[in-house]
């Protein structure tokens, strides 16, 4: 009865007791259980969660103030209830009981004019709504204003909460205990240069004669007006100072070690070329890559938004803003593969670790019998794959191979993995789509009938026998491209000229006769 007893006749009767000793002990109680509450402070390390913590700071630091009224109001009802559950119920006297409704109207003036922005800022968030319990009889108050507290909640990214390694980030509840999520600034990611660019690398497509000629031009251009520093490749260098002596001044590399620091020392990349040229141009970074510029003078162009109709113009203009000026780019994941020999007694293999930006697959190659695989997400078990094979992508590879064998196509910033089967021998296997913090594992049996071959972005392919295994992860050095307008303009422009995505003649209108 919470300290309350009823009389014979049914009335309540209390009388206030003051005990200060009584009092004290419920508030150092009070103040004691705040102190175990965690205290654990915004953490983020990764770059591209920068901009949320802000933004969770911010609403934390309004949240603080709103719990410190809260806290006030809170122990001053602890107050109240410590006078009723102490009052020996045997008479009371008015003074008393002026007393005692004096605190609790205190209480209830108070609860309505809490202002909604404080807090205490002793803990994460406070979300606690607390309102005076009147005692039970015949002067009920009406049920709006009874209400229990609501727990508090704290929420945080990891391996079931624990922190794995892959996201450092805490972030606390939200006011009353709701969830929500933060409002992002912009839509768009802008590269802004601090300052101005020095050096810029240009990969072609080879085989080309428009191609060298426009970039026998661009170089020149570059030079000229701008002075830029230009590196390429040494298939295109030695074509160049062959071709003419003026271009004496391109500076290009020599072994796979000098290749290495090239991200040291290149400000932008220019492709001349399609998708592949993209490709290959990213394979030369094994780590971070500098912004891509993707001039189309391929096929299809997923990756390419740049088009060149009248070279000895538009190029100038595009190459001037892009260098002067800030412009979107697309971060393009990629996947980080390692590739685990039987004999190797479960060690990473000695090779680096194979970048890709479309996908890697893993196929029967020549043998005649069905790919045999095993699949593991983290510590989970997947499937068992048995089929042509599968295709592991990356959202800006769902284009490609993932979507000729049935696979979604993806926006190219949404982070995720695909997970495609080859024709596989099921009526219900149907492609999945991943978060893009897993770790891929995917074996072959020890009872595999065949061979199985792994292939990254259609080259580079390697025989996995019985036993060994492919691990797949998200890299965390993406390829960032310029945008023409932004990332969802240019994606919907690429899937609708690329591949014709929905088109078909409209349906004839034949309205009802009048």
């Amino acid at each position: 009865m919470d300290g309350r007893r009823l009389d014979c006749d049914g009335r309540v009767n209390l009388s206030v007791a003051t005990s200060d000793q009584t009092l004290d002990s419920s508030m150092e109680s009070e103040r004691a259980a705040y102190a175990f509450l965690p205290q654990t402070p915004i953490k983020s390390t990764d770059a591209h969660l920068v901009e949320f913590s802000e933004a969770m700071r911010e609403g934390k630091a309004a949240a603080q103030a709103e719990a410190a009224e809260w806290k006030r109001k809170y122990e001053l009802e602890k107050a109240v209830k410590a006078h009723r559950h102490n009052t020996v119920t045997k008479g009371c006297s008015n003074c008393d009981k002026e007393k005692l409704e004096q605190l609790a109207s205190q209480l209830t003036l108070e609860t309505t004019s809490v202002d909604p922005t404080s807090c205490c800022g002793n803990h994460e968030i406070c979300s606690r709504q607390i309102l005076q319990d009147e005692c039970p009889g015949t002067n009920k108050i009406s049920h709006d204003k009874i209400a229990a507290r609501k727990a508090p909640f704290k929420l945080s990214w990891g391996c079931n909460g624990d922190n794995n390694g892959q996201h450092k980030h805490d972030f606390v509840s939200f006011e009353k205990g709701d969830i929500t999520t933060a409002e992002r600034s912009n839509k768009q990611i802008l590269l802004k240069w601090e300052s101005p660019p020095q050096t810029v690398l240009f990969v072609t497509k080879p085989n080309s004669n428009s191609v060298h000629a426009l970039c026998a031009e661009m170089v020149r251009w570059l030079k000229e007006h701008n002075n830029i520093n230009i590196f390429v490749e040494p298939r295109v260098s030695k074509e160049l100072v062959t071709e003419d002596s003026y271009f004496n001044f391109i500076q290009t590399w020599d072994n796979d070690e000098e290749m290495k620091t090239l991200h040291t020392k290149v400000d932008l990349i220019v492709t001349l070329g399609g998708d592949g040229t993209v490709l290959w141009a990213a394979s030369l970074f094994k780590g971070p890559v500098p912004p891509v510029v993707a001039f189309s003078l391929g096929s299809l162009g997923f990756m390419t938004p740049f088009c060149i109709l009248n070279p000895s113009e538009l190029y100038r203009e595009c190459l001037d803003h892009v260098l002067k000026r800030p412009f979107g780019i697309t971060l393009r994941s990629r996947l980080q593969c390692h590739v685990i020999y039987d004999s190797a007694k479960n060690e990473v293999d000695t090779e680096e670790p194979i970048l890709v930006l479309n996908e890697v697959t893993i196929d029967r190659g020549m043998s005649s019998y069905l790919t045999y695989l095993e699949c593991y997400c983290d510590s989970s078990f997947v499937t068992r794959v048995q089929g042509d094979g599968l295709i592991i992508s990356t959202t800006s590879g769902s284009t490609a191979y993932s979507l000729a064998a049935g696979g979604s196509m993806v926006h190219p910033q949404v982070p995720g993995i695909l997970f495609t089967p080859i024709c596989p021998h099921s009526l219900s296997f149907r492609p999945l789509i991943l978060p893009e913090y897993v770790t891929l594992r995917v074996q072959v049996p020890i009872n595999s009938r065949g061979q199985a071959w792994a292939s990254f972005d259609g080259k580079g392919r390697k025989q996995l026998g019985p036993g060994d295994a492919l691990i797949c992860s998200i890299s965390p050095w993406p390829v960032p491209t310029a945008c023409l307008v932004d990332s969802t303009t240019d994606f919907l422009r690429s899937i609708h000229e690329g591949l014709h995505w929905n088109l078909r003649k409209s349906q004839s209108f034949d309205g009802p006769v009048a």
